[in-house]
């Protein structure tokens, strides 16, 4: 089972309340470029995200969403001075927040911060053609041709008709596996 894999770098995603907090009034995201997931853009709007030791700017992923998450890797969870922890997108919970500045404003988030579990999403036909299930655990091997050839376990399986297959992997986990750009995985269930 092949699957496409590619390199989600740190990015935020906003409510409108915040995204008016940092941007302005009726300010709205600005769509920059399409992402593999359906619906989902990367943003022309950026933010500083700010820890206790460090600060970066990162780019927002719209659209808004009906809370606030900053995803990052754990090399970024470090400079930032955060306790970041592994979780499923959304999945916000208890985890450490930030402040976001913007051009005209700035926001403290209680909450939201996360280094991102490794996903697939599919869509629920391709999860039958593959007989796998929604929040299944797998793993899947990359790097084959990279002198670092990898396997990630712990890999949650997201299905959903709004998805479109593709894995999702941090810059850590594919700086390991010494993979530059979108490669394709093999899916080991």
């Amino acid at each position: 089972m092949k699957i496409m894999v590619e390199t989600s770098a740190h990015h935020v995603h906003v409510t409108k309340e915040t995204l008016e907090a940092l941007f302005g009034k009726d300010a709205a995201l600005t769509n920059k470029k399409d992402l593999s997931q359906p619906g989902q853009f990367a943003c022309v709007e950026k933010v500083s995200v700010v820890g206790p030791r460090g600060e970066m700017k990162m780019s927002i992923l719209g659209p808004e969403r009906s809370a606030d998450q900053v995803e990052i890797s754990l090399t970024d969870a470090r400079k930032l001075g955060i306790a970041a922890p592994v979780r499923e997108s959304g999945d916000i919970e208890g985890t450490p927040g930030c402040k976001l500045v913007g051009p005209a404003g700035e926001i403290e988030i209680n909450c939201g911060v996360i280094a991102a579990k490794r996903h697939i999403h599919l869509d629920p036909k391709t999860a039958e053609e593959f007989g796998l299930k929604d929040k299944q655990i797998v793993s899947v091997k990359v790097g084959e041709n990279t002198g670092r050839a990898t396997t990630f376990g712990d890999v949650v399986i997201r299905v959903s008709p709004s998805y479109a297959p593709a894995m999702h992997i941090d810059t850590d986990e594919s700086n390991a596996a010494g993979l530059g750009g979108t490669v394709d995985g093999e899916i080991i269930a």
